[in-house]
């Protein structure tokens, strides 16, 4: 069996034993976390070739990155906005080897970043392309087309009633298959027979009836290629 300590001895073990255990904090513990933020200089160099490129932002889980409102690991935080961009205009802390990425939003909104926390969210909530980028170039397109419609809607000799109801993506009876096709585009069904007006009382040969249809819109009723009726989609039939 053991020695018995006594009350000073276990006094002293314990005194020794807390001397040690300050020791390893005071001494080890911020070398260990000095040596954690020592970056070399082709690590800053790495780091510095993101300055100039932008990013976007998506949210994941209905979480975005944060990002200090100075360069210190003490600042206050904010989340960026989903579907926002920004570029890396600074790696501030080079020659403290303590850098920290110095960002400007869309919005014009100043931030910072650790280069640690950055590759933690890079291809996750931080991206290298717009995920927008196709929205944003289909309605550049459908612009573009749209103006080039009005433009040509203006330079057809009508009335200036029909102009604003073909610029309203209305067809107005007399307009032909062709201005038709420019005011509302193709029809998504077309339906073809004799109609009223047959082939036989207007001495042609085949159908003269034309019936096309449009989602969610109207019927439009041609004979002989011009637009006799506009049938609303709340009057057809179930």
């Amino acid at each position: 069996m053991g020695k018995k300590l006594s009350a000073k001895e276990t006094i002293c073990s314990i005194l020794s034993q807390l001397t040690t255990t300050a020791f390893f904090f005071v001494i080890v513990a911020p070398s260990a976390t000095a040596w954690a933020a020592t970056y070399t200089d082709k690590q800053l160099e790495a780091l510095a070739e993101r300055v100039g490129k932008i990013y976007w932002i998506v949210a994941v889980d209905n979480r975005t990155p944060a990002f200090l409102s100075t360069p210190a690991p003490n600042a206050s935080t904010f989340r960026a906005r989903a579907n926002d961009s920004f570029e890396i205009t600074e790696l501030v802390g080079w020659k403290a080897r303590n850098p920290y990425y110095k960002v400007k939003f869309d919005s014009g909104k100043e931030g910072y970043i650790r280069p640690e926390a950055f590759h933690e969210e890079f291809n996750l909530t931080i991206l290298t392309v717009d995920p927008q980028a196709g929205e944003k170039k289909k309605a550049a397109r459908t612009a573009e087309e749209d103006k080039e419609r009005n433009k040509w809607i203006q330079a057809q000799p009508w009335s200036p009633a029909v102009k604003e109801a073909a610029i309203n993506r209305q067809a107005v009876p007399g307009m032909n298959v062709a201005e038709v096709r420019k005011v509302l585009g193709n029809p998504t069904r077309v339906s073809k027979g004799m109609g009223g007006l047959s082939g036989k009382v207007r001495g042609q040969a085949g159908p003269a009836e034309e019936h096309w249809f449009y989602a969610n819109g109207p019927e439009l009723v041609f004979h002989s290629g011009l637009l006799i009726r506009v049938v609303p989609k709340e009057n057809k039939e179930p």
